[in-house]
């Protein structure tokens, strides 16, 4: 089942959350194509790949404009990231379906768990409170 309309919504949802957290919209776009594309793990994760091409060109192009890109660590990221991606895809191949569900679950809940322990901290430039008021 491909919708359009709400493959167009999940891609706007995406591209919110790009903006605002600087995320690819993976964690939204692989669950969201296997629950509602009807897509296996597999082809859901490498949708998502080809789809945050457009999200990553006009996050990168907005961010770049306010002068919040830095190349050359974007540069070294990139390339073990593309290393990664073949390891990944080798690795995805061979996994049996369901044990690749398990793995990205487990991805989604150890996200969710760092964002909250970090949350429930101040973060570390707040002052402390023994600093004087400003």
């Amino acid at each position: 089942m491909e919708d359009p309309a709400l493959l167009l919504a999940l891609g706007f949802c995406a591209g919110v959350l790009a903006g605002l957290f600087g995320v690819g919209g993976g964690l939204l776009f692989v669950p969201a194509l296997v629950l509602v594309g009807d897509l296996s793990q597999v082809e859901a994760a490498a949708t998502s790949l080809l789809a945050i091409l457009p999200t990553v060109a006009a996050g990168t192009w907005r961010q770049w404009r306010y002068g919040n890109v830095r190349w050359r660590t974007a540069l070294l990221l990139g390339i073990g990231a593309v290393l990664g991606v073949e390891a990944g895809v080798r690795l995805a191949q061979w996994l049996p379906e369901h044990e690749l569900r398990r793995l990205f679950a487990l991805l989604v809940f150890a996200t969710a768990a760092q964002i909250a322990w970090r949350y429930r901290r101040p973060p570390s430039y707040a002052p402390s409170d023994d600093a004087p008021p400003r």
